[in-house]
Order: C-alpha cells, then sequence, then structure tokens
C-alpha cells in the first residue's frame, strides 16, 4: 500500500493466453464503483499516466481503477514492453493483419469485469476510460457492454485499419460520454474525430478540445474526466443492481501469492 492506494497485480485467463493486470482501491473499501482503463500504443497498464489516473480515481473520487496490457505491449511481450516505440510498431502491424484483435481485446475486458465483480471490494457501477488505442479496442466493448454507465474516448476517429468496426459500434455506444479531442492531432485528424463523435449514439455526450498534438492532451482534462466518470456512476449507482462475476477463485497472483492479501507496490 502507498499514499492511501491499495495496489494488486493479478492475471487473467484470456481466449488467447494470460491477460496481466492492476487494481487499485481504497484500504478497506467496500461495494467500490470501478473504472476500467485501457492504455494507449507504446504503454501499458503501468504507464506513468495510467497511474496517475488511477490515484486520482481512489483518491479524490473513492472509485476504483483497474487496467490490463493490451496486445503485444507490457507484460504480454517476453521483453515486457520496455522499448515504447517496438510496441508501437508491433501494434500497428497487428490492428492492420488481425481481423481478430478488437474481439480478443472485447473478450478481455469481458474476462477482467467478470472477475473484478467477484470482488468484495467491487460492487458499485462501471465506467471506461481510454484514449488512442484505448479507444480502438475499448469503444467495441463499451458498446458491447451493457455494465459500462459511462465511459470517456477519443484521440480516435473513424479512420484506420478497423473504421468499419468502430463506424458500426458507435452508433451501439449509449452510456454517458466525455469525448476528448486534440485540435492538431498529427494521427487521427480532428474531422475524423469529429465524424466519430458525431456517430455515438450517446443522448449523453460531450465533446472537449484542446489545442496541440495528439499526446498533448492537457492535465486538467485528465482531472475533468476522473471527475465526469466519478459524477456519472455515483448518479446511477443505486439505479442499477451489482454485476455478477465468475467465481474469484479462477484469480492467479503473479507472485503465487494469495491475490486478497493486498499488494505491495
Amino acid at each position: 500500500m502507498a499514499g492511501g492506494v491499495r495496489y494488486r497485480s493479478f492475471v487473467v485467463d484470456g481466449e488467447q493466453g494470460e491477460v496481466p493486470g492492476a487494481l487499485w482501491t481504497t484500504p478497506g473499501g467496500s461495494g467500490l464503483p470501478l473504472v476500467l482503463i485501457g492504455h494507449g500504443a507504446s504503454g501499458s497498464k503501468q504507464q506513468d499516466y495510467v497511474r496517475a489516473l488511477a490515484h486520482r480515481l481512489v483518491l479524490a473520487h473513492g472509485v476504483a481503477a483497474a487496467a490490463i496490457d493490451g496486445p503485444v505491449h507490457g507484460d504480454r511481450r517476453p521483453d515486457k514492453g520496455v522499448d515504447g516505440a517496438l510496441q508501437f510498431l508491433d501494434f500497428v502491424k497487428v490492428w492492420s493483419s488481425d481481423p481478430c484483435l478488437t474481439d480478443s481485446m472485447v473478450s478481455d475486458w469481458r474476462h477482467t469485469l467478470d472477475q473484478l465483480a467477484a470482488l468484495d471490494d467491487i460492487a458499485g457501477p462501471v465506467g471506461y476510460w481510454g484514449l488512442s488505442m484505448g479507444t480502438i479496442l475499448g469503444l467495441p466493448f463499451v458498446a458491447s457492454e451493457e455494465r459500462v454507465e459511462a465511459a470517456v474516448l477519443g484521440l480516435m476517429g473513424i479512420a484506420g485499419p478497423t473504421a468499419e468496426r468502430i463506424a458500426a459500434d458507435a452508433p451501439r455506444v449509449t452510456c454517458a460520454v466525455l469525448f476528448l479531442v486534440q485540435w492538431s492531432d498529427e494521427l487521427f485528424p480532428r474531422e475524423t474525430a469529429f465524424r466519430l463523435f458525431d456517430a455515438l449514439g450517446s443522448p449523453d455526450k460531450r465533446l472537449h478540445a484542446n489545442p496541440g498534438s495528439h499526446g498533448s492532451v492537457p492535465h486538467d482534462e485528465f482531472q475533468a474526466s476522473a471527475a465526469f466518470l466519478a459524477r456519472r456512476l455515483s448518479a446511477c449507482r443505486k439505479s442499477r443492481p451489482p454485476a455478477v462475476g465468475l467465481d474469484a477463485g479462477s484469480w492467479v497472483s503473479p507472485d503465487g501469492a494469495d491475490w486478497r492479501s493486498g499488494t505491495r507496490a
């Protein structure tokens, strides 16, 4: 435990192998809302902004946070993701060549959510936060998962190898959405992002645009997006029954320890 945040690492059995994850909660918390965080290409579940966002959700809002490594990222790699540029290139390759990539990640998120929902300290509504690759692979998950009550998406448009899938899934996103755009995004021009925002099926959506390049999201947007999710999850906390998960006994701790004992990092 560090700074009032309890950290636990875990591994979920996915359809195509082990899915390494991280969970941040309040010490001794129970019935907490949960935000799933999807990292961007070249990053990992332990990326600085992922950890900072998770800590903010826990400390400022009393919301648990979890992240998993995306395909060809982080602990899914033999090299543990030490080279961000190589991870980015490898992701572009699989994004372009693997037709099962999106469905595989949707399944990984579902397995993760199922098992997190079995924990004593997770019982509230669920949110999702993911930009760039976190939207490429996360928007289809949000579109198909009714347990997600609110989402932060963006830094992505109707573009790229899976543009047709994104366009097809966007109208099925009906939860509350905050969508982030960088005005001079060199990877996904704002016009493509505006088309994606327009295609979202949610009647409760808003767009925040900021000057700068793809990776220049201002710090206050991270704060605002965390607050947005916390408000939405708090509002619906009593309106839906808690999610039903799988048997918690299927969890595996990477270090062989009892994951219920909390962690140490």
